[in-house]
């Protein structure tokens, strides 16, 4: 039964520009807003950028511009990015935005005026990469200061020491809400491990948290004491609220809040599993429906980051760049391969693994088997599709493999879902080997075999759909159908005996060219 879907990513720090880091996540909640169209589901996906905070104003002191200027450049960039990779956010947030000021100062107030906030002076080690405050234990040694108090255990930056009178919130006065909430069936927080690790977080101890800054100018004023902004974490996770009408318009919210589902990268579990469920329930609204929970992209075992300099631009990967290596693995290779990591676990990248996995699922698979299937209609069957039949061995195959496929997406499993879909994809070039049609004479047999392989094709093109937004369209045209898969329902278009024959099939160029190492 179709219902709503709110789908989020994290908003992205706009002191540099994206890279595939950002894109995995970002791809990955594209992904599954296509998906849970497909199903017929009504629809809301948003990301967008982080545009306030020390680190902001910084990079763009650094930068000989204002923090604003830094922000509508870098914001750009993003969109960008996206759009390079075909992602289609309905609502493309920044927090420079008045509704999002509106939104921070609204939420905020209600937990205050709920008793949870309160004065006191704040000591502690500061990230300004991080924008967060690390216990003396959490750091790491520094090697070029043995003496001195670590570095970030993320940015492997030194850390700097703040002192300030701001605001607090009373994050203690919620460990059991939030344990509660974690130990729910099914869990809130998946996968499990991660969900435990954010338990731990709870019962080792939560201690009230700073929420504003009196030294920084660059972010929302607390309404009650404008001498202050908020913290960049307690502005930013109120997007997520912005964007569904918080403050402004409560029967949208009402209607939106309740099927939220945050895609985020393990990195900031402690934020967005612990302060942001602590948050809502001070502000006395629901805690979040779904939290999915993914690890690093890894390039040499490092994460993905700018700290690293090991950052690479999407585009690099879909255009290729010949002077590093890369080859070009097109926006459907590119987000093919972020959909078949295991989603949860680190994954690491290179571009052997890249170049494999794009020639075995989409050259040597699926592209492999659209260049046999239209060229023996065109030799057997006078380059006009015959229908499949009903008593197909592959059949029960496609069946199985929607049901797989289904089940795996609504398990934010994008990589079994795509072996699911794979499956049928082999099993038909397994029959196209056993059968082989381009030796035998033209007949019902063979027509027989080459409908139920057209058949395969247009089931594939529409469970492909929100891993592959180009090609899909592309097999759907040359095998003769009109209109989009994308416009398909599972699971009734997805039924055995969908392709109608009669209709022309085209042969055309290669789907996806083969790709070497060498580019």
């Amino acid at each position: 039964m179709s219902g709503r879907y709110f789908v989020t990513t994290p908003i992205y720090y706009v002191n540099d520009a994206p890279h595939l880091g950002h894109a995995y996540t970002t791809v990955t909640a594209d992904a599954l807003a296509r998906w849970h169209r497909l199903v017929g589901d009504e629809v809301r996906f948003l990301t967008g950028t982080d545009e306030h905070g020390l680190k902001i104003q910084r990079s763009a002191d650094e930068a000989g511009i204002t923090p604003i200027e830094q922000a509508d450049w870098a914001s750009a960039r993003f969109r960008e990015a996206w759009e390079q990779l075909d992602v289609a956010p309905d609502d493309f947030i920044r927090t420079t935005e008045d509704r999002h000021r509106a939104s921070v100062q609204a939420f905020m107030q209600r937990i205050h005026d709920n008793g949870h906030i309160y004065a006191a002076t704040y000591e502690g080690w500061y990230c300004v990469a991080c924008e967060a405050y690390y216990d003396p234990d959490d750091l790491v040694p520094d090697d070029d200061d043995p003496a001195g108090p670590g570095r970030c255990p993320i940015h492997l930056r030194p850390v700097e020491f703040l002192s300030e009178e701001n605001w607090f919130f009373r994050l203690s006065a919620f460990a059991e809400t939030i344990e509660r909430w974690l130990l729910a069936d099914p869990s809130p927080v998946r996968p499990e491990g991660k969900r435990n690790e954010a338990l731990g977080l709870v019962r080792g101890g939560l201690q009230d948290i700073s929420i504003s800054r009196r030294s920084v100018t660059w972010g929302v004023p607390v309404t009650w004491d404008p001498s202050q902004v908020f913290y960049v974490w307690f502005d930013a996770l109120i997007n997520y609220a912005t964007a569904v009408g918080y403050g402004v318009d409560p029967e949208r919210f009402d209607d939106w809040w309740p099927h939220v589902h945050h895609v985020i990268g393990k990195d900031i579990i402690r934020f967005h599993c612990v302060y942001w469920p602590a948050m809502l329930a001070a502000a006395g609204e629901a805690l979040p429906q779904q939290v999915d929970v993914h690890g690093f992209l890894l390039v040499g075992g490092a994460k993905m980051s700018k700290t690293a300099a090991n950052k690479i631009p999407p585009i690099e990967l879909i255009e290729g760049a010949p002077d590093k290596g890369y080859p070009a693995l097109g926006v459907d290779g590119m987000r093919h391969h972020f959909l078949r990591q295991r989603f949860g676990p680190d994954g690491d990248l290179s571009v052997e693994t890249m170049v494999g996995r794009y020639n075995s699922d989409l050259a040597n698979g699926l592209g492999n088997l659209l260049a046999r299937v239209t060229t023996v209609v065109g030799k057997k069957c006078g380059g006009v599709g015959p229908a499949p039949r009903p008593d197909s061995p592959l059949a029960a195959v496609a069946a199985e493999a929607v049901a797989d496929t289904v089940a795996a997406w609504e398990a934010v499993a994008p990589s079994e879902a795509l072996d699911a879909t794979w499956r049928l994809v082999g099993e038909t070039n397994a029959l196209l080997e056993d059968t082989e049609p381009w030796k035998a004479d033209p007949g019902p047999e063979v027509d027989g075999v080459l409908g139920d392989a057209l058949e395969a094709l247009r089931i594939v093109a529409i469970l492909a759909g929100p891993a592959l937004t180009r090609s899909p369209a592309e097999i759907w045209r040359r095998i003769g159908l009109d209109g989009d898969p994308a416009a398909a329902r599972v699971p009734d278009d997805v039924a055995w005996g969908g392709y109608p024959g009669g209709r022309p099939v085209e042969k055309g160029a290669p789907l996806f060219p083969r790709l070497s190492v060498d580019g």
